[in-house]
Formats: C-alpha cells, structure tokens, sequence
C-alpha cells in the first residue's frame, strides 16, 4: 500500500492501477488535494535550495506584459496601459483587455479538464467558473511556489552539437534530448525540482518581424516538448513540481502524429496539458525568460537556482502571470 503521508507516492505504472475514474491520476494523492505537484516540495528541499545562491544575483524570469504583440494565440492579445491623474501631484493608471496568461505564465490546474475524467480532483464543471475558488491560482499566490529550479539547456546542447533547433518548422523536443543535456550538464534532479528548459524559441521569436510572426501563428507550429507516455512518467516518477519552458505551449505545436493522447484528449488534438494539469496537477510554465539565466550559468558551470514563483491573488484564475525570480 502506498503512504501519502511521509512523502511516498506511487509510481507513475502504479498511478495506471488505481480503480476507475482516478487511473492514471494523483487526485487524492497530496495532503493538501488542491495544491498538487508542488507539494513535493518539503520544508527542507526548500532549506536546501538555498544552497543554490552562490553570488547573490537574481534573475526576473518574466517578459514584459505587452512583448507578445503578435504573439501565437489567436485570441489573446497585448493590454493596453492608461495612465490617469486626479490632480497635478497624482498618478494612477489601470490594464484594459489584460489576458493573465499573454505573456510569461503559470498554467493553473483549472486551466485544463481532461476530456475523458474532467477537472483535477473530480471537481465539478460548475464549480470553475468567475469567481469560485476551486483550483484557482489563489492558493499559489497565498502559499508561493518555492524550490530549487533546474535549468536544462536544450538550446545550448543542440547547438554545441552543431545542429541547432529548428524554431522555424516547430520542432518536437524528445525525452532522449532532455536526458542526454542534463548528462551533459552533470546534474542530477531532486524530488520537488523546478524543471526549466530553455530552448532559445522566446528570444527566436521575439527577433521576427511583424510579419514573420503573423505568419508563424497563422502556420500553428511551435517548438516544444514531443507528446509522449515516457515524458509524463518521467516527470510524475521525478516528483517534479512544475515544469516551464521558454516557448509557446511547453510541448510542441501541433502534436506529433503519434501523440499518445489523441483518443484521450480530442478537444486539445493530442496535447498533453490535460494529462499533466488535469490528471497529475502539475503544474505548467510557458513563455519564460530565461535565455539570460541560461547565458548565467553556462558561465559558471552551475545550473541550480532558488526559484520563487508568485501567481496573482485572483481568486478562480485559471492562469496568471509567473511572477517568477531565479536567485543564484
């Protein structure tokens, strides 16, 4: 029998074991059953994370609200910023069309329902809606997420290899390549880790002209992770406690053609958020920034940080900006 209590969690082949609905998820799993991954973050791999400062620099791992203007949604689009004065020594100022998740993000576990099981924990439809508290970012904005973070420099690897990653056709990102950077990097993951992985894809982007992005959102490829079992499993079987990237979606756009959640997750066409947010509640960063941090540790040769992670206080929010700092 599994012991939740101490820490212990089954395997991801174990979690393929539980009865009915709760196959292959965590739901019930944690402590606090709302919370999800980042629970495996204990008091002291925080303690230990501070180790991970070394000079006292810190890194804002969060792009400007407005930078993605065009980005690759089709529907969000850039806030508009109003300043405002009462009288000459004031000044006030508000977000018009603000989408929270526009710009660097944390997914929260709202974010996705699993097509075939539903809201993480079983949470009734109705009860994710404007203002209820359900799975809303709220409850990591008033208990932040807090860790050592791994940066994994696939960018770096593929391009020390002489075949650098090709943004332009929307390039899936294999298990293997991950394993074989980390090898390279010497460095070894611990139960609550932060996984960041830069792929160079952000500052790629960023560099188009007006046109070229248009023409990339309208073509619906994106770099990012390939859609696999073993990817979820790795990251459920490494208690990872999220998992962010610098690039569109995390995984790769569209997914690849034989995506193992196609029949599982039709409405997503094969991604695997709902896996990882709505079945494990891992929870999922996109758009960071972190080709600066990456330049950082190549530098140093050392690739831990203490990552904190601040969502807005919105209750019911299904995302928010990341708010996310790298102290080194």
């Amino acid at each position: 029998m599994t012991n939740t209590s101490n820490g212990k969690y089954p395997t991801f082949a174990e979690l393929q074991q539980r009865n009915g609905n709760l196959a292959g998820t965590s739901w019930g799993l944690f402590p606090d059953e709302t919370r999800g991954t980042p629970s495996f973050i204990s008091p002291h791999a925080v303690l230990q994370a501070r180790d991970c400062i070394r000079a006292g620099t810190a890194f804002g791992l969060d792009y400007a609200a407005d930078a993605f203007d065009p980005g690759m949604s089709l529907k969000r689009g850039a806030p508009r910023h109003t300043i405002y004065s009462s009288h000459p020594a004031h000044r006030d100022d508000y977000l018009d069309g603000y989408f929270l998740q526009g710009s660097t993000q944390i997914d929260g576990l709202r974010h996705r329902r699993a097509d075939d099981v539903g809201f993480y924990n079983g949470t009734p439809d109705d009860r994710v809606e404007a203002g209820t508290p359900e799975l809303g970012i709220q409850g990591w904005a008033e208990e932040p997420i807090v860790g050592r973070g791994v940066l994994v420099d696939l960018d770096g690897y593929r391009s020390a290899h002489g075949s650098s990653i090709d943004h332009a056709a929307g390039e899936p990102l294999t298990l293997d390549l991950i394993h074989s950077a980390l090898l390279e990097q010497s460095v070894a993951l611990r139960p609550g880790d932060i996984l960041m992985l830069h792929t160079g894809w952000c500052e790629w982007f960023l560099a188009l002209s007006h046109g070229h992005k248009q023409d990339l959102r309208e073509s619906r490829r994106a770099t990012g992770i390939a859609q696999s079992h073993e990817f979820v499993a790795w990251a459920w079987d490494n208690q990872l406690a999220l998992v962010a990237a610098d690039n569109f979606a995390l995984e790769c756009l569209p997914a690849v053609p034989d995506s193992p959640f196609k029949n599982t997750a039709p409405n997503d066409h094969g991604m695997m958020h709902q896996q990882l947010l709505a079945k494990l509640g891992m929870p999922l960063g996109e758009l960071w920034k972190l080709g600066p941090l990456s330049r950082y540790m190549r530098s140093t040769g050392n690739w831990d940080a203490l990552i904190s992670i601040k969502p807005l206080n919105i209750v019911g929010a299904t995302g928010s900006p990341a708010n996310a700092t790298a102290l080194v």
